[in-house]
């Protein structure tokens, strides 16, 4: 099959790339970058240069294709920039993407949402995977879309490095024993290139999710893998985490909207969609991803 894929060489589309190649596929990696290109042509795959805010070009780029793996995404750094409206300009890019569907032919769609894309209320940041769902659904009848829903990312956790350094603490406005689902990018990978090997027919929604912790599990095995064994989970109260991330230069809306999401996990409201879905949780284990934790807080 022919397939288009976005998001460059990123956490997921990069191995995803390379379990669709080595299984014969012919695939066509988008990415913003030129200096991309020959890292791109040496998994074996062909590079698209040009933007998600370019329709015209997503619609030459998805031309031809039997499948497009569609993401969203505004590149390193953009989320730091305080005068940007992060929902707004990644709800543009799901219209681009839409228009770019429409006039490329495309009929079938696997889109990488999120967990808290079932609803419009108490999810904060991920508000916009709510949005371009609702877009993508705007598509004709004969578009198949697949909404692929992770949960929180393993690599997402990177972010305790900084508090652990300073406070030698895990610091957030949720904790406690609750258990909460986790997912490793990997396994993402494996569970897209599943479904793009499955009929499609309609627009159908799979959760993925690796293993379900609680944050002071959590808090336990990030803290053996780097030798702090007593590693506590600290909740602090919403205005606290606010005025802390916007203390650190964080684009206010984004700041808001973590807040937010956080607080929707207490008591596990972010997750009701996602327990009404039975799954089989991936291979990938905390304990295999805390190598990687490791390594980089050793680094910094």
């Amino acid at each position: 099959m022919k397939i288009t894929i976005t998001g460059s060489l990123g956490h997921i589309s990069k191995p995803l790339t390379e379990e669709l190649v080595q299984k014969g596929h012919e695939v066509t990696v988008i990415s913003s970058k030129p200096e991309r290109q020959k890292d791109i042509e040496a998994l074996g795959a062909i590079a698209a240069i040009g933007t998600m805010q370019d329709a015209d070009f997503l619609a030459a780029a998805f031309s031809g294709a039997d499948i497009v793996y569609l993401m969203e995404t505004m590149g390193a750094g953009r989320f730091s920039d305080r005068n940007i409206d992060v929902i707004g300009t990644i709800t543009q890019i799901g219209r681009n993407y839409k228009e770019a569907i429409e006039k490329s032919g495309v009929k079938q769609v696997v889109h990488l949402s999120s967990i808290g894309a079932h609803t419009d209320k108490g999810n904060g940041m991920l508000a916009f995977h709510y949005n371009v769902e609702q877009i993508l659904n705007q598509l004709p009848a004969d578009v198949s879309v697949k909404f692929m829903r992770p949960v929180g990312f393993y690599y997402n956790m990177l972010a305790f490095i900084p508090t652990i350094k300073a406070q030698g603490v895990i610091v957030s406005n949720y904790g406690g024993d609750d258990k909460e689902p986790w997912v490793s990018p990997l396994d993402i990978a494996a569970v897209i290139a599943e479904e793009m090997g499955k009929p499609f027919n309609g627009r159908t929604i799979r959760y993925i999710a690796s293993e379900e912790l609680s944050p002071n599990e959590v808090a336990q095995i990030l803290g053996e893998a780097i030798g702090k064994p007593d590693l506590k989970w600290l909740i602090i109260p919403d205005e606290q985490m606010l005025q802390g991330m916007l203390g650190a230069g964080m684009n206010p809306g984004v700041a808001k909207g973590l807040v937010e999401m956080n607080a929707g996990r207490r008591g596990g409201a972010l997750y009701e969609d996602y327990n009404r879905h039975k799954l089989v949780l991936s291979k990938t284990k905390l304990k295999e991803w805390t190598r990687e934790f490791a390594f980089v807080y050793n680094q910094k």
